[in-house]
């Protein structure tokens, strides 16, 4: 028998932005093979994390999605749901709401993130009392005069494919100490699953080099003269995968223009401040979308269109503090709606 450490991870009832919480369960196990049926549903004191009163405090977790945790000997990452005492999802648990059960839909996130000293309280290669040289030369940097924080960065590639995401890629951003990963899943759910797996290991490797993420969309200000850090949603289905018609896809997009408010609703806190229609941003308060313009609220892929529109969308707007569950299940119920 060998002794399991089993992380179970939840989202909390914070809004409009949540966080990530975890804790430890040590099982014995024979032959353990790190499957999602071999796991039982474990509860929390939901009165610490604003989901439950404390006279009736427990909730459940109960699980989705399991990786094995790079970091630990005998350890695994359990993706968990929040429920309530009677087995409904809990008001705060957006993954029940993606309607998505066949996985049609693939989602390809863009995160963006920055590093902060712990000390300094600011970004990576930002001096105290000033500021760098303007954005320009950060991104896709290399060399130590505008690339800051490339060690934890590559660390966590690292993890996340040792622990079996399908992490796709590592960029320095514009601004400086910024980044970005990406992530990409086929299946709405499976896709929120492994980006807040991501998050996660991100997050907990910042503790050992004195690091944190901020994952403010304008983190300096709406007055500063940076780039935000956004959570660019690539998106499919098989109608645009495979349709191969113009029109269809201008439906689908123009399906998005009379809900603006109900996916800005849940596209990050603080968003505003980083869709002013500068910045390769469309304004809050506007919709548009064109063929590889990143200043438009959609973009459509110049590839998909060399393809014969076959191929995917890119919502710009979702913010880098955006809970990948509601972004997905708000483009999901939007792209179904399209007349198409």
């Amino acid at each position: 028998m060998a002794k399991i450490k089993l992380e179970y991870l939840w989202l909390d009832g914070y809004f409009p932005t949540q966080n990530l919480r975890s804790k430890t369960k040590v099982e014995e196990h024979e032959n353990f093979k790190g499957t999602l049926e071999e796991l039982g549903n474990w509860s929390f004191d939901g009165s610490s994390t604003r989901q439950a009163e404390g006279g009736s405090s427990d909730c459940l977790l109960v699980p989705v999605a399991i990786y094995p945790d790079p970091d630990r000997i005998n350890g695994y990452l359990v993706m968990t749901e929040v429920m309530n005492a009677d087995g409904t999802p809990h008001v705060s648990n957006g993954r029940a709401t993606i309607n998505d059960d066949n996985d049609d839909f693939w989602f390809g996130f863009e995160q963006e993130y920055f590093i902060m000293d712990t000390k300094t309280q600011l970004p990576l290669g930002f001096p105290v009392g000033g500021y760098p040289a303007p954005q320009g030369m950060y991104y896709c940097s290399v060399g130590g005069k505008n690339t800051h924080g490339r060690d934890l960065v590559e660390e966590h590639a690292d993890l996340c494919i040792e622990a079996g995401l399908n992490f796709e890629g590592i960029n320095q951003e514009v601004a400086a100490g910024q980044w970005e990963f990406q992530l990409f899943a086929k299946g709405a759910k499976l896709a929120g699953d492994e980006l807040w797996i991501a998050r996660y290991l991100l997050d907990r490797l910042t503790e050992k080099y004195g690091y944190y993420i901020e994952y403010h969309p304008k983190p300096l200000g709406k007055d500063m003269d940076w780039n935000g850090s956004g959570m660019h949603a690539n998106f499919s289905n098989t109608t645009l995968r495979t349709c191969g018609d113009k029109e269809v896809y201008a439906k689908i997009c123009e399906a998005f223009r009379p809900v603006v408010a109900e996916h800005i609703a849940v596209y990050g806190e603080f968003n505003d401040q980083r869709l002013t229609g500068l910045h390769e941003t469309a304004a809050i308060t506007d919709f548009s979308w064109g063929v590889s313009d990143r200043g438009a609220s959609i973009r459509i892929p110049l590839i998909a269109v060399q393809k014969g529109y076959k191929g995917w969308l890119e919502d710009r707007r979702p913010a880098s503090n955006g809970d990948p569950y509601k972004i997905a299940a708000v483009i999901v119920k939007t792209v179904k709606s399209a007349n198409v």
